[in-house]
C-alpha cells in the first residue's frame, strides 16, 4: 500500500486523466469501462465524473450521473495501491454532496453480491438494499444487489 503524502485533492475529471484512469480502471474490474465510454461523459452537465489525485497522481475516479432528481453511481474505483485510506469514502462522499446540491433527491446503484468491502462502504454511507439484479455481471457471471440511499439537501 502506498501511503498518502499530502492532502488528495478531489478535482473534475480531465481528457489527460483518461489514460490514467483506464489504468485504476483495469485494476479494479474485471470488465472495465473502455477510454471511449469515459470519453463521452466529460463535460456532460449530467454527469460528475471526478479524479482522486495525489501528488499530481490520479489515484481514484468516480462517476454518478443524474437523470432530474434521480441520480446513479456508475462507477467507482480506487487504484489497489491507494486502498485502505478512505479514498474511496471521500470521493463517494464527493460526489453525494455534488449531487444533492444539484437537486437529487435519491441515489442508485450496483454492486455484486460478493463485494462486501464494497458493500460496507455503501451501507456506512447509508445506501440501502432495494433489490437484486440477477446475471448482472460478467466475468465472472454474478447478480448485483441494488442499493438507494435518500439525499437531503443542505
Amino acid at each position: 500500500m502506498m501511503a498518502i503524502v499530502g492532502s488528495p485533492l478531489i478535482r473534475p475529471a480531465r481528457e489527460e486523466d483518461l489514460t490514467r484512469i483506464l489504468e485504476v480502471e483495469r485494476a479494479g474490474f474485471s470488465t472495465p469501462w473502455s477510454r471511449p465510454s469515459f470519453q463521452s461523459l466529460l463535460g456532460s452537465d449530467q454527469v460528475f465524473m471526478r479524479v482522486v489525485e495525489v501528488e499530481g497522481r490520479v489515484v481514484a475516479h468516480g462517476v454518478l450521473w443524474r437523470v432530474d432528481d434521480e441520480g446513479e453511481v456508475a462507477n467507482l474505483a480506487v487504484d489497489p495501491e491507494y486502498r485502505g485510506q478512505g479514498l474511496g469514502s471521500r470521493l463517494l462522499d464527493h460526489l453525494l454532496e455534488e449531487a444533492a446540491q444539484a437537486g437529487v433527491t435519491r441515489v442508485f446503484l450496483e454492486v455484486r453480491v460478493s463485494n462486501t468491502e464494497a458493500r460496507e462502504l455503501y451501507r456506512k454511507r447509508g445506501f440501502r438494499p432495494v433489490g437484486i439484479r440477477p446475471d448482472y455481471y460478467r466475468s465472472p457471471r454474478e447478480d448485483a444487489l441494488v442499493l438507494r440511499k435518500e439525499l437531503t439537501p443542505d
